[in-house]
């Protein structure tokens, strides 16, 4: 990313709600929330279990609608597109880490990294994923399956896979949930060295109090509801 761009909003919401239907009638998942992401920068959303974190990190993404509100994202409304045109977004501008790795189990290490650029018809597949499980440190596992890694190298895999699209956003849900703490300092590092240089803007859900001290800016939710505002709306 140009230093011209560091700093201007890249993903906006305003007034955002999720709402669900439940046996008790309507119930309020994610409750008018506002907030704004500068380019490069990071944001940690904290909150206990069941506050509509992972809730709201997937309205962010578009891979979910709101009921009520608007989201921008690098300029565009996705409230107002289709299924077709936020997958179209998330191809083109987005990566994501998930806590259970989401690694295609039929595919090596190499191919679960490949996958997304082809999807997104980018040049020279196989050598971008090279590059990025180098950058990860695992080319010595590129032909490695799923099941013969470690969770540590199954989530540096994903991270490698995130990051070799270039996108202009990363989403992490809870990226070091199902590690120990060893290896979740290590993926610690890993995302905010990759991060740093390759100025990606970052917005992850943790419960992880030592990955949320490393961002920029951090939001707290309750009930759907922020209950500090670590970024402006």
């Amino acid at each position: 990313m140009s230093e011209s761009n560091r700093g201007m909003t890249v993903l906006r919401a305003v007034g955002v709600s999720k709402e669900v239907s439940s046996p008790g009638g309507s119930l309020t998942i994610v409750d008018n929330v506002s907030l704004s992401v500068p380019a490069g920068d990071s944001l940690a959303i904290v909150g206990a279990s069941g506050s509509g974190k992972s809730t709201l990190l997937g309205l962010l993404a578009g891979l979910d609608l709101p009921t009520r509100g608007r989201i921008e994202l690098g300029g565009d409304c996705i409230t107002e597109l289709d299924e077709d045109g936020r997958a179209a977004i998330r191809a083109r501008q987005l990566g994501f880490v998930f806590q259970a790795f989401h690694l295609l189990p039929g595919l090596t290490a190499l191919e679960n990294v490949m996958l997304p650029i082809e999807l997104n018809s980018q040049a020279r597949p196989r050598e971008r994923a090279r590059s990025a499980l180098d950058r990860v440190g695992l080319s010595a596992r590129a032909d490695h399956y799923p099941r013969q890694l470690s969770g540590g190298e199954q989530q540096r895999v994903a991270i490698a896979r995130a990051f070799a699209t270039a996108p202009r956003l990363l989403f992490a849900d809870e990226p070091t949930g199902n590690l120990d703490n060893r290896t979740g300092e290590k993926i610690r590092d890993l995302i905010f060295e990759m991060n740093e240089a390759d100025g990606t803007t970052l917005v992850l859900v943790t419960h992880d109090e030592r990955l949320a001290e490393r961002c920029h800016h951090r939001v707290a939710l309750e009930d759907g509801r922020l209950l500090d505002a670590g970024v402006p709306a």
